[in-house]
């Protein structure tokens, strides 16, 4: 089911009920050329020091029940990186312990920041992107996490993002 759209008064065959950011805030295109550093499509080194595990802060959508996801990213301690490498490819890795990260994202249609909220990231089977819980607090975002959003509010997320020139 599409929606009209406010910013550009067209119609859009479908409401988008995912965004993802490509990398985490901190990388930057010149760390690729670093061999201490490495970008992949789920996981993020920097200079041997930084790491990152793309995950989903995933929202229920109240009034349709469907879920809208944010893919994000959630910097680890490097034991608990090496940790959820070493069972990326392991059944029954779901199993494991919740790892503790930091939110490395920004999202830009929340104040405050969300850098750097409190998370924990929960591994799923494996081919399944693992999932992000915010710590409950009156952050916009772990509110919403909480409570569930409307098919309205994504529409309001959708439309600012695929026209950012309107903010």
């Amino acid at each position: 089911m599409g929606f009209h759209c406010s910013h550009c008064g067209r119609h859009h065959d479908e409401l988008p009920m995912a965004f993802a950011a490509p990398a985490p805030d901190y990388w930057a295109p010149e760390f690729a050329a670093d061999p201490a550093s490495e970008l992949t499509s789920d996981t993020c080194v920097i200079k041997g020091q930084a790491f990152f595990v793309h995950g989903l802060i995933e929202i229920p959508v109240v009034d349709s029940g469907e879920i809208f996801s944010w893919g994000v990213w959630v910097s680890l301690s490097q034991d608990n990186f090496t940790r959820a490498l070493k069972l990326w490819d392991t059944p029954g890795r779901e199993g494991e312990p919740a790892y503790f990260g930091w939110l490395s994202t920004e999202l830009t249609l929340y104040s405050p920041t969300t850098i750097n909220l409190r998370t924990n990231l929960h591994t799923r089977p494996v081919g399944e992107r693992p999932s992000i819980e915010l710590e409950p607090t009156d952050h916009p975002l772990a509110v919403e996490q909480r409570s569930g959003i409307t098919r309205a509010r994504v529409q309001q997320i959708a439309e600012t993002l695929l026209h950012p020139e309107a903010r």
